[in-house]
């Protein structure tokens, strides 16, 4: 499948932000990317046209994918309208320098959701390290590309099986114990898109191990939300604190005094500024 999108979309910075990651199937050279399904099939996408005009090609998608592979990379809805906004507001020059780089939303639930509970309180290089033991410990490969288990698997392990991969107990407490409640279908996370921010984020923390931080990452990155900011994010305060000028990282009181100039997209102003300190 060939298509073709009316705003501008940079897939050069797309890739390097996905290529952070060492279990995403990044060839920067190609400028394509391959991902997991749920159904089990691996789909590339690859660019064929430029940040101007973008073209992308998708092959082995099955024909009821391409809906959701659109939405997992924004092809299905113009960046433009997010970047207008911040022209008319103290981030203008940073959404300019970054214009048509889109929120991704991570290619599993599942995965999301682990993802983000594994990278609490670790640095980004770590995390990445643990994350990484965990699928590929637990996981399936494919062709090169890394699926993450499903939750079943994981519902079935006790903590001494990831302490082994260097997670503390309670992270592996957290893990299996949330999957233990998505296999049992007690935590429904495919029901979750048709829902408010309020209500998951209220579900969620309900589970042991789910904080706030935990709850707007999986919003935003395993759904795609448009309008968080999370505010605890020490990444966020460092890149503000650049941002600003600042010898110290701002207070929670002055970052929350700009969140109504930046809404309704404070998940891009959060995406734009971590991006200028990776």
């Amino acid at each position: 499948m060939e298509i073709t999108l009316p705003f501008t979309y940079d897939f050069d910075r797309t890739l390097e932000r996905l290529s952070l990651d060492p279990l995403h199937a990044i060839d920067l050279s190609e400028k394509a990317v391959r991902l997991p399904m749920p159904e089990g099939n691996i789909v590339k996408v690859r660019a064929t046209g430029s940040t101007y005009q973008p073209s992308f090609e998708i092959t082995g998608a099955k024909p009821d994918q391409l809906e959701e592979i659109k939405h997992i990379f924004h092809f299905d809805r113009s960046l433009e309208p997010v970047y207008e906004h911040y022209q008319k507001t103290n981030l203008a020059h940073l959404f300019h320098e970054h214009q048509g780089t889109p929120l991704v939303r991570e290619f599993s639930l599942y995965g999301s959701l682990m993802k983000s509970i594994i990278h609490q309180q670790l640095n980004l290089s770590f995390a990445h390290t643990l994350t990484s033991r965990f699928v590929q410990n637990f996981g399936e490969e494919k062709e090169g590309v890394w699926f993450y288990p499903n939750a079943e698997k994981i519902a079935k392990l006790e903590p001494a099986d990831l302490r082994e991969l260097q997670f503390s107990t309670r992270k592996a407490e957290y893990v299996i114990g949330l999957s233990k409640a998505i296999a049992a279908g007690t935590l429904r996370l495919d029901e979750m898109e048709n829902r408010t921010d309020e209500e998951i984020t209220s579900e969620l923390i309900a589970y042991r191990g789910i904080g706030l931080w935990t709850a707007q990452s999986f919003l935003m990155f395993g759904l795609g939300r448009p309008n968080l900011f999370p505010l605890a994010d020490i990444g966020l305060q460092n890149a503000l604190k650049i941002e600003w000028q600042r010898s110290e990282k701002p207070k929670k009181e002055e970052i929350m005094a700009h969140l109504p100039d930046w809404e309704p997209y404070l998940s891009y102003a959060a995406l734009y500024l971590w991006r200028s300190i990776e």
